[in-house]
């Protein structure tokens, strides 16, 4: 759950942080996403496996990743169906530790305003240990009039 209110579209503003997260994905995650999205690929959940391949150890599905980035908004806006495009750029591998996981770090804030059709972009971003994951991550969201 976001720690930051929903808001009404004239209390946006250009620049403002508008929700955070900090997500943790464990390998339990992988494998229940695995499932559910049928890429089955092992390195997603073995170490033998993405090694062999010349990884640096089990590796976050990408869309996993855009996911949770795309959530953050999600919660904060309070209506799934309010984002009408969603884009983003896998930039950097996620290496879940089986052990202590990985732990993102999320932050939307507001990029551009269009009081006409009321909607805002904003631009997500998401990092691990420091390091950006995802580029251009772009969320449109429509508020109603």
């Amino acid at each position: 759950m976001s720690p930051f209110p929903r808001c009404e579209f004239g209390d946006l503003e250009i620049g403002a942080v508008v929700a955070k997260a900090q997500p943790k994905i464990t390998r339990d995650d992988l494998v229940r996403y695995a499932g559910a999205s049928v890429d089955l690929n092992p390195i997603h959940y073995n170490d033998v496996t993405a090694a062999e391949v010349g990884l640096p150890g089990v590796l976050a599905h990408g869309m996993l990743t855009a996911a949770l980035a795309l959530e953050v908004v999600v919660e904060w806006i309070g209506d799934p169906t309010a984002v009408i495009s969603y884009e983003t750029r896998f930039t950097r591998p996620v290496v879940v530790d089986a052990v202590d996981g990985a732990t993102l770090s999320i932050s939307a804030k507001v990029a551009r305003l269009d009081p006409a059709e009321r909607t805002a972009r904003i631009d997500i971003t998401v990092s691990y240990e420091g390091r950006t994951v995802l580029g251009k991550t772009q969320a449109q969201v429509r508020f109603p009039s």
